[in-house]
């Protein structure tokens, strides 16, 4: 893993030298590599794409095609799961979890959530019922979509139901496969 420091398995890294092409250019790069390890579905920003791949992991489910358009993943059982992720910075605390569209039309069952820290591992994760997930978004009509807050308060919530552990042990899997073979599995 990279530290602050600039550590990558014991070499080190200084970013300090690079000039900032050269880094949008390693950037590009490991967004690429990722895309093609399965880590991600997109060469975008990673946080959505390992939100879907750790909830789909962590519980079986089934990613959605790209074309469904109101959830990312269902299971056996056909509930139809709306996968978000944030991560927390030192610079940005923001709980502010994406956009939701067309929430009144029920586009989706439960809402799959999960707060990363700065290096992209774990911190919480709940699944939220859409019922509460209406109760507590707020409509954002510049946007014309919903604004949720995944604030620790949502765990409180009796019907959410908190699953960290079922993340973090699924994380921890992952990784302790890739280290054993040094390979990725999708």
């Amino acid at each position: 893993m990279v530290g602050a420091a600039g550590h990558l398995r014991g070499q080190m890294i200084d970013f300090q030298k690079l000039t900032s092409p050269e880094l949008l250019a390693l950037h590009a790069a490991l967004a690429e590599e990722l895309r093609k390890r399965g880590v991600t579905r997109s060469s975008n920003n990673p946080v959505g794409d390992l939100a879907e791949n750790i909830f789909c992991r962590a519980f079986g489910w089934k990613q959605a095609g790209k074309s469904m358009r109101d959830a990312d993943a269902t299971d056996d059982a056909e509930v139809r799961y709306q996968i978000k992720g944030r991560r927390l910075t030192a610079h940005n605390r923001s709980r502010q979890l994406g956009a939701i569209r067309e929430l009144p039309k029920r586009g989706f069952d439960v809402l799959a959530a999960v707060l990363f820290r700065e290096d992209y591992r774990v911190l919480r994760a709940a699944l939220i019922p859409h019922s509460v997930v209406v109760k507590l978004a707020k409509r954002v009509d510049r946007t014309n979509s919903w604004r949720f807050l995944l604030l620790d308060a949502v765990w409180t919530n009796p019907d959410v139901r908190d699953v960290t552990a079922d993340l973090v042990k699924a994380e921890q899997q992952w990784t302790s496969a890739i280290m054993k073979d040094g390979t990725q599995s999708p």
